[in-house]
């Protein structure tokens, strides 16, 4: 490139370079070649027929360039280094308020890893860039053609795999992580000029001798500023000059580089195709580009430039959607790695520009917060000038002393008063004297660094300083409102026009509530759908729009949705318009929510992750926000498949909750059952039962989920035994599980309890041989934590659980209680929080309600225990000589003993009692089935054996003869019923 091709304008220039060169480092080298090629670099690019217009990412001095430039230059044609896909929304500018973010979207990939979905590529823009004057004046402009010639979205992540990771800059270290800031999402940036040194070692040097902090601060203060009332020719011999160093001291990262090459080998072959496809003059085209990429050294640069040595692979199966996001300095800095406040200052940098120089800018016709543009109301009809030749602008620039710029006593001055007046709102002491310390401190700083004038930069330290002191009362500190009072994070809106089809559906719907949703900032919706009913649809938009959106766009204050439950008076908080990005994006997977809701259900249940307890949660919010019965049995039936595939219990918890909640609703709102979840029942009591051994015994298996298993199984045992199912399959699931540990342990007797194998006497005397085995004292707590899970299944042994708590704080001593307790209370908050309700009512009732009669107490487990036949036994025992012996039991209740002999198909009738032809009539079924009387009698108590029927006072039963006791206690007992 330096050889037959380089010409004479920079002789002098590189003569200077080299002589420097050989007398710093001592001869010909690396040096020398750096720097003669960088004057090659700026040579090559000022010389080509095509103009190129370098810039840098939301440089003020780059806009006010491109605005003047234009004015002069009037170009038929702009090329533009944005990617090329995203074209037919710059249109849809002029219905928002910049700055925004032109956005491509892919949430169905093909041809991608599925991990990387969603994948989201965007391009912000704001008025004080050169892009957008770019754009404003194409759009608006009769006869002029803007073509964006960049890489599509999809190439973006075909050739940059790393751009999942390195989306920004490292230097938002001290970004704010704030709302504002989080408004492009995870997106990867894509802009015009990102013009920062890829060389570590060279950015910290230029920080470090330009006595600034980060990199924002050294670009304002040695390029903006000077850059700023320079002449068109300077401007871009300095910037291919700082483009070409930047490459040229790049660290050698082979993918990167591979892909900046790509980029710029993509875009001259796209212009020189246009250009032969339409005729177009390159002296009529201007070529709107980065200027790291404007000093390419790649054979495709220029108009004469090789056009068969790249091939541009093809886009992949994607589909990707377009749309306007709002965006904000903040988001911008966060994303492209600017020190906070950097773009504000810029656009405050570039209101004065405008005003110092009376330069007109290109604004969008009727957009938001602008003025009328001039390009369209007098179009340029003149012939452009004719170019005057290249000269060297760079030696007179490079050494020209800096130019120092006054004082401006008043600007520094009002400064200083508004940030005191901003802090004192904010809740700092702040006085007038901390005025002038800010005044003196800046003017200070700006002599430290070598600054006639204060840069904001110094304002803003020197504001740190003399105000924040050691704290900060309020939300925002010092350095935080220095930004703002410098102009703030303008944040744009995308308007109505230019929502997708989804977005503004949201908005035509939402409209019966009388709010402008649009604006930024919270809005209180009051419904109340007992007085106007056609608020009721915009309750359920509000519900979907909760489930889709961020938590703080829709928030509930008064009401809520279950099933089979619905509000009649609602209130929400409402901040659609903050949330804009996230409604705009909902319009990519669909053209209603309903759609995008059923969408992503199906994801959540059909994903490759999907548990059973997602996919109920799916069916449960079908039924909740679409009422879908449809799609609700579709997901439950295929709830079925994941629950026969699962081989843990980890989800066992949310299964439970979710399969009672189903069939609560189902048993109250349907006559009958769906077929699904009659199956889904059959099915989960078949696969808990088998997964129960192994649950008991697996230590990564918690109590809580042993528990949930045992709590389905006992929950829905008589739904499953009327379906078919076997109950000795859980009795020799149990009978199966030998538990290590004390939780499970203490949960598995109680699930015996309730099966019938152990009797809660058998329970407390399990319970007192812990207590009193001192090596099982230490683990008691972990015992009390599974009888405290076996609430869940069981919550019948309240009073078992209530009864062993008690008896542990009444015979365990105090050095034994005290080391001890801790660990139960952290025990019972940390496994069975939400089961403690049940405890504490279980204890309220069995406690007194007075402190004064706790003394006198009894505890109910230690009364003795009464006979429940005593009474009737001494009541019979009173009047055994006055009762009459015999039949006296059945005469007094022939109903039963009718039904009986109908049971068992006795025809014979009723005998009289003075009848002779068979005197034991009476006993003849008892005396065929003497077993049956003997367990009658061994339930009642009555030992006595049979008595012989010589010895009966007159015939009658068998029951009456053999067993008189019973006879009589059975007697007693249905008279007291």
């Amino acid at each position: 490139m330096s050889g037959p091709r380089a010409s004479g304008v920079f002789t002098a220039l590189r003569t200077q370079l080299q002589e420097a060169a050989t007398e710093f480092a001592g001869g010909p080298d690396a040096l020398e070649g750096i720097l003669l090629g960088m004057v090659d670099d700026v040579d090559r690019a000022v010389r080509e027929p095509l103009e190129i217009f370098p810039v840098c990412h939301h440089s003020p001095a780059s806009a006010l360039a491109m605005a003047r430039r234009l004015r002069e230059k009037h170009p038929k044609v702009v090329y533009l280094e944005l990617c090329e896909d995203m074209a037919p929304l710059l249109t849809e500018l002029r219905n928002c308020r910049l700055p925004v973010a032109v956005q491509a979207f892919a949430g169905d990939i093909d041809g991608f890893p599925q991990e990387w979905a969603p994948l989201s590529v965007v391009a912000p823009i704001t008025e004080a860039s050169a892009e957008y004057q770019a754009i404003a004046y194409a759009l608006d402009t009769p006869g002029v053609e803007l073509v964006l010639v960049d890489r599509s979205s999809d190439h973006v992540f075909q050739w940059d795999e790393a751009a999942r990771t390195d989306g920004t800059s490292t230097e938002a270290e001290e970004a704010p992580k704030a709302e504002e800031a989080a408004l492009h999402g995870e997106a990867v940036g894509v802009g015009i000029g990102d013009l920062r040194p890829r060389f570590a070692e060279l950015e910290e040097h230029l920080l470090r001798h330009g006595k600034v902090r980060h990199w924002s601060e050294w670009w304002h203060q040695y390029v903006e500023v000077p850059l700023g009332d320079s002449d068109h020719d300077t401007y871009r011999q300095v910037m291919f000059l700082i483009g070409s160093l930047f490459r040229r001291l790049a660290p050698g990262e082979g993918d990167r580089v591979r892909v900046d090459e790509d980029r710029e080998r993509y875009m001259w072959t796209r212009m020189r195709e246009h250009m032969a496809a339409t005729g177009t003059d390159p002296e009529d085209c201007l070529y709107v580009c980065g200027a790291f990429h404007a000093a390419s050294r790649v054979e495709e640069f220029g108009v004469d430039g090789r056009s068969d040595s790249f091939t541009v692979s093809p886009r992949t199966a994607t589909t990707w959607q377009y749309g306007l996001i709002p965006s904000s300095h903040a988001a911008i800095e966060a994303q492209f790695g600017l020190a906070p406040g950097s773009v504000s200052i810029a656009a405050t940098q570039w209101q004065k520009s405008l005003k110092r120089t009376r330069v007109q800018p290109y604004r969008l016709e009727g957009q938001a917060g602008a003025r009328a543009s001039r390009a369209k109301r007098a179009p340029h009809a003149a012939a452009p000038a004719v170019p005057a030749p290249a000269t060297d602008r760079l030696s007179g620039f490079l050494q020209r002393p800096p130019v120092l710029d006054g004082l401006d006593e008043a600007e520094l001055l009002g400064w200083s008063v508004d940030i005191v007046r901003a802090a004192r709102r904010n809740g700092y002491l702040a006085s007038t004297a901390d005025a002038i310390a800010v005044f003196e401190t800046s003017i200070l700083l700006a002599g430290m660094r070598d600054r006639a004038k204060p840069t904001p930069y110094d304002f803003q330290d020197a504001a740190v300083t003399c105000i924040e002191k050691d704290r900060v009362p309020g939300r925002r500190d010092v350095r935080r409102l220095v930004e703002i009072m410098m102009g703030g994070d303008r944040i744009g809106q995308v308007g109505y026009e230019a929502l997708p089809p989804l977005a503004r559906n949201v908005y035509d719907r939402l409209e019966p509530l009388g709010l402008k949703l649009q604006q930024r900032g919270v809005q209180r919706a009051l419904l109340d759908m007992a007085g106007r009913p056609e608020l009721e649809a915009c309750s359920d938009v509000l519900w979907m729009l909760r489930r889709l959106m961020p938590a703080a766009a829709a928030r509930p204050i008064m009401g809520e949705r279950r099933l089979g439950e619905r509000s009649i008076q609602e209130s929400w908080d409402l901040a659609l318009g903050t949330h804009q990005r996230a409604l705009i994006e909902l319009g990519y997977e669909g053209v209603s929510i309903e759609q995008v809701l059923e969408q992503r259900l199906r994801r959540e249940a059909y994903g490759p992750q999907a548990t059973t307890a997602g996919v109920l949660a799916a069916v449960e919010d079908s039924l909740l926000y679409l009422r879908s019965g449809r799609l609700a049995d579709e997901l439950g039936t295929h709830a079925l498949k994941v629950l026969s595939a699962e081989r843990t219990v980890d989800g066992a918890p949310e299964v439970l909750r979710r399969a009672r909640t189903l069939l609560a609703y189902y048993r109250t709102s349907r006559p009958e059952l769906p077929a699904w979840i009659e199956s889904f029942v059959r099915t989960g009591y078949a696969h808990y039962c088998t997964l129960l051994p192994t649950a008991f015994r697996d230590e990564d298996a918690t109590v809580g989920q042993v528990a949930a298993m045992l709590g389905f199984l006992f929950s829905m045992e008589s739904l499953a035994l009327s379906l078919g199912c076997d109950r000795r399959q859980l009795e020799l699931a149990v009978a199966q599980s030998h538990p290590e540990d004390p939780s499970k342990t203490a949960l598995l007797w109680a699930a015996q309890v309730q099966l019938g194998t152990l009797s809660r006497a058998q329970l407390r005397a399990r319970c007192d041989a812990l207590l009193d085995n001192p090596l099982v004292v230490p683990s008691y707590p972990r015992y009390l934590n599974g009888f405290v899970h076996a609430l869940e299944p069981v919550p019948g042994l309240a009073d078992v659980v209530v009864e062993a708590v008690s008896n542990a704080f009444g015979r365990l001593p105090d050095t034994v209680l005290l080391p001890w307790l801790p660990l139960l209370i952290t025990t019972l908050r940390k496994g069975a929080a939400d089961l403690a309700p049940l405890l504490i009512r279980e204890a309220g009732r069995v406690f007194p309600g007075r402190l004064q009669a706790l003394d006198t107490w009894v505890p109910p487990w230690r009364q003795p225990q009464e006979d429940p036949f005593a009474a009737s036994r001494s009541r019979l025992t009173a009047t055994a000589a006055q009762a009459p012996r015999g039949a006296a039991l059945l005469a007094a209740h022939p109903a039963t003993c009718d039904a009986v002999a109908g049971l068992l198909g006795c025809e014979d009738g009723w005998q009289q009692q003075g009848s002779s032809a068979m005197p034991h009539a009476g006993a003849t079924l008892l005396a065929a089935h003497p077993a049956a009387c003997d367990a009658v009698a061994e339930l009642l108590g009555c030992d006595g054996g049979w008595v012989p029927a010589g010895d009966a006072g007159a015939p009658g039963t068998a029951l009456a003869a053999g067993h008189p006791a019973a006879a009589e206690a059975l007697e007693a007992l249905l008279a007291d019923a």
